[in-house]
């Protein structure tokens, strides 16, 4: 896994962006891919554990989509 710092979370979307260096433009997140126990929500700025792919396509206009993300504590 890698770290990444959440850029934004659009709660009432269920999705975001996740920020990491080799992930270049920003890395798409839905919430469903995020690995927590009650409400799957990320806040702004803080760190995650990433797993993500390059699938090939734009998702929602980014190259990089996460597969995996755990909240740092």
């Amino acid at each position: 896994m890698a770290v990444a710092t959440v850029r934004e979370w659009r709660e009432d979307e269920g999705r975001g962006v996740l920020d990491r260096p080799e992930t270049p433009g920003g890395c798409w997140a839905h919430f469903s891919h995020v690995e927590t126990d009650g409400f799957r929500a990320l806040v702004p700025g803080r760190q995650v554990d990433l797993v993500w792919e390059a699938p090939g396509f734009r998702q929602d206009g980014f190259d990089y989509r996460a597969v995996r993300i755990t909240p740092r504590s």
